[in-house]
């Protein structure tokens, strides 16, 4: 919960190529108080079975950007084990042989006291996108 001095984050994941949410990816949150400042480590959670990280830590006061990574690069793997099992006769995908394309997504975006930000992260084997939620 955001106070009037500190904002607060929250995020989910979506998984666009099945249509349901990523369970069990890890995410890492980071802060830093200024463009010119050293990230500081905050801590990390796991999405739930809907996709959502729900016990991020608390962001310290004077914060002004944030940083979310996201480890996809396990679950991703396992969604097309998954995808190919459930299709024994088609290609899982048509990848370029060298496992998963994009095996974390990093999203940095800046921050003001008092205000909650939902960045959701729309995720497929071979794209990404996110955007401030609500």
């Amino acid at each position: 919960m955001s106070t009037s001095a500190t904002a607060s984050v929250s995020t989910h994941i979506l998984d666009t190529s099945v249509g349901r949410p990523a369970e069990g990816v890890a995410v890492q949150l980071s802060a830093r108080s200024g463009r010119g400042a050293d990230w500081q480590a905050l801590g990390g959670s796991a999405t739930d079975a809907d996709g959502r990280c729900k016990d991020l830590p608390a962001l310290p006061e004077g914060t002004t950007h944030v940083r979310l990574d996201f480890a996809v690069e396990p679950y991703l793997e396992e969604s097309a084990k998954k995808q190919a099992d459930a299709q024994q006769d088609a290609p899982a995908n048509r990848d370029s042989g060298a496992g998963v394309f994009f095996p974390e997504v990093a999203i940095t975006f800046a921050v003001v006291p008092g205000e909650h930000y939902h960045v959701p992260l729309l995720l497929n084997p071979f794209g990404y996108s996110v955007y401030r939620g609500s």
